[in-house]
C-alpha cells in the first residue's frame, strides 16, 4: 500500500542495456505528480537503492537513460527524478528550493521498494547540491556522493555569470537582496548535522562547478570531524573522458557498497 501511494504510474521504457530493466514513473513530490526513470538489473542483485540526482536546469542535464543503466549495471536499484516541470511533470524548478521535495519522495520512495534494504545518493553538478540536503534530510542513507557538485550557491552566483539571469528568475533575486534564499540552497551551511559518510569527486580544471566547492565542502566536513572521502583529478574538467569516466563509475560503487560494513 505504501508504494502504491507513492507511485502514480509505471510504464516499461526501452532499456540501451540487455541486462538492465528500466521503467518510466510518475511519483508524488510535495503534492505534485513528477516524472522519473527507474532502473534495476534483470538477475535480482539490486538490493541496494540509488538515487540519482541530475545536474543542470529543464533540457540543460536532462536524465540519460544509459547514464542510469550504467549505474544499475553495477548492481544497484536506482531511481532518476527528472524534477518538477520536467518531461511531462507537474509544477516549476526552483533550482534547490521547494524542489528538493522531489529528491526527498524519490528518496522514500526508493526505500518503500520490498526488494531495496538502503540507499545511496549521488549528485551531479546542480544534483550535488539535491544530493547533500538529501543526506542531511535522511540520516538513514548508507552514503552520498556529490560529483562536479555545486556546495554553496553564494559561490556559483559569483562564478558563473552566464548563469546570473537564470538563478534570479528562479530563485526570486540576487544573494545580495536575498541572501536567506541562497543560504537554504547551501548544504554547506548545515554540515553539523551531516551523518552520512560522504565521496566528492571533482575534476581540478572544471569551469562549469570550480573546485573551489569541492574544497570548501572537504574542508568544512573535516572541520566538523564528519566522515569524508576526497578524489581530485588533476587533469580533467566537468566531464570526464568515456575511458576514464567507467573507471570512477566503478571505484564509487565499489565505495559505496563498503560503506555499509563501515557503518
Amino acid at each position: 500500500m505504501e508504494r502504491k501511494r507513492r507511485i502514480v504510474s509505471m510504464s516499461a521504457f526501452p532499456s540501451p542495456n540487455p541486462k538492465v530493466r528500466m521503467e518510466s514513473v510518475t511519483y508524488m513530490a510535495g503534492g505534485l505528480n513528477v516524472k522519473g526513470l527507474m532502473a534495476a538489473p534483470l538477475d535480482g542483485s539490486g538490493r541496494e537503492g540509488f538515487l540519482y540526482l541530475r545536474g543542470g536546469i529543464k533540457s540543460v542535464g536532462k536524465v540519460r537513460p544509459a547514464r542510469i543503466a550504467q549505474f544499475a549495471a553495477e548492481g544497484f536499484t536506482v531511481f532518476a527524478p527528472f524534477y518538477r516541470g520536467n518531461q511531462g511533470g507537474e509544477g516549476r524548478e526552483d533550482f534547490a528550493g521547494e524542489d528538493r521535495q522531489d529528491a526527498f519522495a524519490a528518496y522514500e520512495l526508493l526505500q518503500s521498494l520490498p526488494w531495496v534494504d538502503g540507499v545511496h545518493i549521488f549528485g551531479f553538478s546542480r544534483g550535488g547540491v539535491m544530493a547533500l540536503l538529501t543526506a542531511l534530510r535522511y540520516p538513514d542513507a548508507l552514503s552520498v556522493v556529490t560529483w562536479g557538485g555545486v556546495s554553496d550557491m553564494f559561490l556559483t552566483y559569483g562564478e558563473r555569470k552566464d548563469l546570473r539571469r537564470m538563478l534570479k528568475r528562479v530563485i526570486g533575486g540576487t544573494p545580495g537582496k536575498f541572501p536567506e534564499r541562497y543560504m537554504y540552497r547551501t548544504p554547506l551551511a548545515h554540515l553539523e548535522k551531516m551523518a552520512v559518510p560522504v565521496l566528492i569527486i571533482h575534476g581540478a580544471k572544471d569551469s562549469n562547478v570550480s573546485l573551489e566547492h569541492a574544497k570548501r565542502l572537504e574542508t568544512k566536513l573535516k572541520e566538523l570531524k564528519k566522515p569524508v572521502t576526497a578524489w581530485y583529478y588533476d587533469a580533467y574538467t566537468h566531464y570526464f573522458p568515456p575511458l576514464v569516466n567507467r573507471k570512477v563509475v566503478k571505484a564509487l560503487t565499489e565505495w559505496m557498497k563498503n560503506q555499509r560494513g563501515a557503518c
